[in-house]
């Protein structure tokens, strides 16, 4: 009460009202100029914004007058809020569905957009009719129900702090940021979605359209700060940053209005000098018709003439409306605006109503004729004022005439809210009048019963109701006391017959599922000329494309940078990102480093070139072996096998063979016995080959050692010494092997480094170690018998076999030598390929340096191959050695050691006719 008596005091100075006198003398303050009452049995409060007053502030020189001279100036279009709450009403009473018996009635005060008229009315509201008296009965108490209003934050505020007192259901129209915060309990109702939805709508708007470098103009006010404190983090992580932010001074109708715009002339050209081609407009219900001022503002000249076009985006609680004395100004700077707006439709009827309407047939509205006279700039006839000056009103003027930014006929989103809002007050009435507890009134008190019960029961109907409007739409609220219910997008276009108005384009529906939420048809918007209709471009730098990174300039927004490379091995799959990327080890980057694609497996296989042709010498070279074995098996009783100590011959020649045939395990994808078995197979197999040469050689020179008298080699001559050469070489391989298998055996592995674009499929050789112990072992038994046989070059022409043999290690030493560097310089594949090469052309040198000279003779020139042929050439070229023991034989290019058919150098005496068998070296 405290409050009440300090507000009335305030508002009405001129109150006298003695506790001893019965009957109180009462001066009532100035009745509102603007007021529109229809009875009822029901009666909803309206305050709504339709206009201001404008005077010049006191200059404090003189003592001022009782009332300073004010100006009203209308919003035109505010007057169409009124029409949606009358239409409502009528619809209501004429429906034999809601209020059975029962009638609404409104009345309806303007706030002037003023606290002290806004307050005035509210308590107006509260009184007898035409009595201001608080909380006194006289004569009859109006049944008020509820209050619809204000437009405005913080109008709605000073309306809630009275009707919250009395716990009156407010439903306020407009957005209303500053009481989003509220408790629960409070009496009020938000009819237009809250405004985290219109944040969130406007973020995925610039998402959409990739606009990251934006301007934010808002008003000079809470309202205002509350929009920046929200939306600078919201966009800033949402990667959008602003090229400026600008605060317009809050504009009040008791104020010069020229002089609070001109102050910012400057902010007109810092909002056109810049690069940002988006401009996200927040304020009250009029500053549209502040913004509009921007061009006319500038302290440039040329300004007005080529106005710069900018994207402008306005949310839901600005109305694209301008003020009477605006009639004429251009629009052409706000064409293909877009704004959230509220989403609405016609009701059946509305449009009929609306121009059913003039002053003549509505003698209760008392807005209209003010309305009339400035929308339509004309006057009534006024017997006081006495002559007119201008144009006179008729009242048969036709609002479908009037432009889209004075007037509508379609309804608003904010008319549209007055509209549900009527309707969620009748529907919770009826529910109440309809409850258990209404039926148990007596039937002489129930209007009064009902009368004291609403200012709190209302409340639960009000919170639970949900119904569908006549337009078609589903109107609930949530437990927050907000009207579950969507923006739609709209784009603003200004044609060339300077009609200016709104079409949708896009819908935010929070109730949608993630991916339909936010829908827009950007064909269907029209842009500022100043774009040439292309989608303009709303960019600090321009997009880093995929390949690249960003760079942030330094001392600059985040969205300004530079584009850099994306360094090697790494990628980025989209425009504009902050950093590069490694791909997984089974993918690479593209060759423009913009995607990772999926990395080949890569063995050398059997269905590739390459393979099949390793696989088909491979497979050549061991058939010609194999048959240069047939042929030396088939003709083995032939001196020139019998010469050539056919067991070694026959062994070295399997060995070849069978490295031949191992180089297919190198071929094919490996698995775990191959594994196993590629280099062990292939270690000891050409041990056992080099060991065939070792020996051959070997034999050779001790051989030709033991022909000196009193020489001790000759106890080593005869099988037992190729035997034990050829075990004992093999045996130390097959060591190093065991040891390697045991210890850390090659296994299959995947290498996804080594190669670009490739997983190399490989065997692991477990040890390198032991692998390169096998090689150099190898090594080491081909550089002994190259070495024997280089220094038995020189030997008598008959025993010239060890140039072959000289040549032969020659040549396996060569390859096995650059096989090294050419295998650790290889990866993949080729690395395989080319140890199975070297293994061909090692193999391929020791057949054809040894064996083919042989089967020459044996195939092409068998009459050099008999023991007449060798008998009848030894008598040409017998050579008796001074042992007198030992008889050689130069047959052909081939080297013979004929020795007697017993045991060596048992019988020096023995003569060479009775040569029964041989052992060739």
């Amino acid at each position: 009460m405290v409050f009440l008596v300090v507000l009335l005091q305030a508002l009405f100075p001129h109150k006298v009202c003695q506790a001893h006198v019965v009957k109180c003398r009462i001066q009532d303050p100035p009745h509102p100029l603007h007021t529109y009452h229809q009875s009822g049995d029901f009666i909803i409060g309206g305050i709504l914004s339709h206009g201001g007053f404008v005077s010049s502030p006191g200059t404090f020189t003189e003592e001022p007058p009782p009332a300073l001279p004010e100006e009203l100036v209308v919003v035109p279009k505010g007057y169409q809020h009124i029409l949606a709450l009358a239409f409502a009403v009528k619809e209501i009473n004429e429906s034999p569905q809601i209020l059975l018996n029962h009638t609404l009635g409104f009345h309806i005060y303007d706030s002037y957009v003023h606290a002290k008229k806004t307050y005035h009315a509210t308590m107006l509201l509260l009184s007898t009719l035409e009595k201001l008296v608080p909380n006194y009965i006289c004569d009859f108490q109006i049944n008020l129900t509820s209050v619809i209003g204000g437009l405005d934050s913080h109008i709605s505020l000073y309306v809630a702090t009275l009707l919250d007192i009395y716990k009156i259901p407010q439903l306020i129209y407009g957005t209303a940021p500053m009481m989003d915060d509220k408790t629960p309990g409070l009496s009020f109702y938000q009819m237009a979605p809250q405004e985290n939805l219109q944040y969130a709508g406007i973020l995925s708007l610039l998402q959409h359209f990739r606009w990251m470098w934006i301007g934010v103009v808002v008003m000079d006010n809470d309202n205002g700060e509350r929009f920046v404190q929200t939306i600078v983090p919201l966009f800033s992580t949402n990667g959008i940053c602003f090229a400026f932010l600008e605060r317009i001074p809050d504009f009040s109708f008791v104020t010069e209005i020229i002089d609070t715009i001109k102050k910012r002339a400057k902010m007109n050209d810092k909002i056109m000098d810049s690069k940002a081609n988006v401009v996200v407009a927040n304020g009250e219900s009029y500053s549209m018709a502040l913004f509009r001022w921007l061009p006319y503002l500038s302290e440039r000249e040329h300004m007005t003439k080529n106005v710069k076009g900018k994207v402008w985006i306005v949310t839901a609680q600005i109305e694209f409306a301008s003020f009477v004395y605006q009639r004429n100004w251009d629009l052409g700077i706000f064409h293909g605006a877009i704004s959230l707006g509220i989403h609405s439709k016609d009701p059946p009827g509305f449009h009929q109503y609306v121009d059913s309407r003039n002053p003549s047939s509505t003698e209760d509205d008392g807005f209209i004729r003010d309305f009339w006279q400035q929308a339509f700039d004309c006057a009534f006839p006024n017997s006081i004022i006495g002559k007119i000056e201008g144009n006179i009103c008729t009242g048969e003027e036709r609002l479908e005439s009037l432009p889209g930014d004075f007037f509508e006929m379609s309804m608003t989103g904010h008319s549209y809210s007055i509209y549900n809002a009527v309707y969620a007050v009748a529907h919770a009435l009826h529910a109440m009048s309809s409850s258990r507890l209404g039926h148990r009134e007596k039937m002489h008190d129930r209007r009064l019963n009902l009368q004291n019960q609403l200012f709190w029961q209302l409340h639960h109907f009000l919170r639970i109701i949900s119904f569908n409007n006549t337009a078609g739409d589903e109107v609930s609220f949530n437990q927050n006391g907000e009207v579950v219910s969507s923006l739609e997008v709209i784009n603003w276009i200004l044609s060339s017959n300077q009609s200016f108005h709104g079409v949708t384009v896009g819908r935010i529906v929070p109730q949608a599922p993630l991916d339909q939420a936010f829908t827009i048809d950007k064909d269907a918007i029209r842009w500022h000329s100043w774009f040439n209709q292309a989608q303009p471009l709303s960019v600090c730098s321009e997009s880093c494309q995929p390949g690249s990174s960003k760079k942030v300039k330094e001392g600059e927004p985040f969205c300004c940078y530079d584009c850099i490379p994306c360094p090697e091995g790494k990628i980025s799959y989209q425009e504009d990102m902050n950093d590069c990327y490694k791909c997984s080890d089974e993918d690479y980057p593209s060759k423009n480093q913009d995607v990772c694609i999926p990395k080949d497996r890569s063995f050398l296989s059997y269905e590739e070139p390459l393979g099949i042709s390793l696989a088909f010498f491979a497979l050549s070279f061991a058939f010609i072996t194999a048959l240069v074995l047939g042929t030396f098996l088939k003709h083995h009783n032939t001196p020139i096998i019998k010469a050539n100590n056919e067991n070694l011959t026959y062994t070295l020649l399997i060995s070849l063979l069978l490295c031949f045939l191992c180089a297919l395990l190198f071929i094919g994808r490996p698995d775990k016995l191959t594994c196993l078995l590629r280099q062990t197979a292939f270690g000891i197999i050409f041990s056992v080959a080099v060991s065939c040469v070792l020996a051959k050689t070997v034999t050779v020179v001790v051989a030709f050692l033991a022909t000196k008298p009193g020489s001790r080699m000759r106890k080593w001559v005869g099988k037992g010494l190729t035997s034990s050469v050829i075990i004992s070489c093999s045996l130390i391989q097959s060591g190093i092997c065991t040891v390697w298998l045991a210890t850390c055996p090659p296994f299959p592995d995947v290498d996804m480094h080594s190669m670009t674009g490739h997983i190399i499929v490989e065997c692991n050789e477990g040890s390198v170690a032991m692998f390169y112990c096998v090689l150099v072992y190898m090594g080491l038994l081909a550089i002994i018998s190259f070495a024997v046989a280089f220094l038995a070059r020189k030997l008598p022409d008959s025993f010239n076999e060890a140039k072959f043999i000289t040549f032969s290690m020659l040549v396996f030493c060569s390859v096995w030598l650059s096989f090294v560097p050419t295998y650790l310089s290889t990866k993949g594949k080729y690395m395989v390929a080319v140890e199975i090469f070297s293994i061909l052309i090692s193999s391929t040198g020791l057949l054809g340096s040894i064996f083919f000279p042989k089967c020459y003779v044996i195939l092409f020139k068998p009459h050099l191959n008999n023991r007449e042929h060798l008998l009848e050439r030894s008598s040409k070229d017998l050579k008796v050695n001074y042992s007198g023991i030992c008889l050689t034989r130069t047959v052909g290019s081939h080297n013979l050691i004929i020795l007697n058919g017993l045991r060596p150098f048992d019988n020096p005496g023995q003569n060479l006719h009775s040569f029964q068998t041989g052992e060739a070296v």
